[in-house]
């Protein structure tokens, strides 16, 4: 699983726009049912009423995973005051993943992300940026202010 993949699924869990794709879990598609018999039925029976179709029939579009008030709901369960909005560290410690140079670096290389020295403000700016757009793309709700 890629860097950016761990992050999708921290985030998005299984309440995804593809389901729990993300998370691993979700539902399995059900096993079709098997026929049976029909029963005779009485000429006096009226008609049958039209059946509704079932959920698994209706394909509504996925809904975009709320990026920011998930964040703001995991920083006020941890009690403790979090950045997330702006540091590409404080983001990743949020979520529990690796917040360590090396593991920032091969997230920049993953989403391709070229600005400053290693570690540099300026990089890691570009790198927090670059994840909110790439969850825009993937089926997030980023407001516009965290992906600019």
């Amino acid at each position: 699983m890629s860097f950016f993949d761990k992050i999708k699924t921290a985030i998005f869990g299984d309440h995804g726009p593809l389901g729990g794709q993300f998370s691993g879990g979700g539902a399995k598609p059900a096993a079709p049912a098997a026929p049976t018999a029909a029963a005779p039925r009485p000429a006096a029976t009226p008609a049958a009423a039209p059946v509704a179709p079932t959920p698994a029939a209706q394909t509504a579009a996925p809904q975009p995973v709320d990026v920011e008030a998930i964040l703001t709901a995991k920083a006020a369960a941890r009690g403790k005051p979090s950045n997330w909005r702006t540091s590409i560290v404080d983001l990743l410690q949020l979520i529990d993943l690796d917040s360590s140079l090396s593991a920032r670096k091969e997230l920049g290389a993953e989403l391709g992300v070229h600005a400053g020295a290693d570690g540099s403000a300026e990089q890691n700016i570009a790198l927090h940026k670059a994840v909110m757009k790439k969850l825009a793309q993937n089926g997030g709700k980023v407001p516009a202010d965290l992906q600019d």
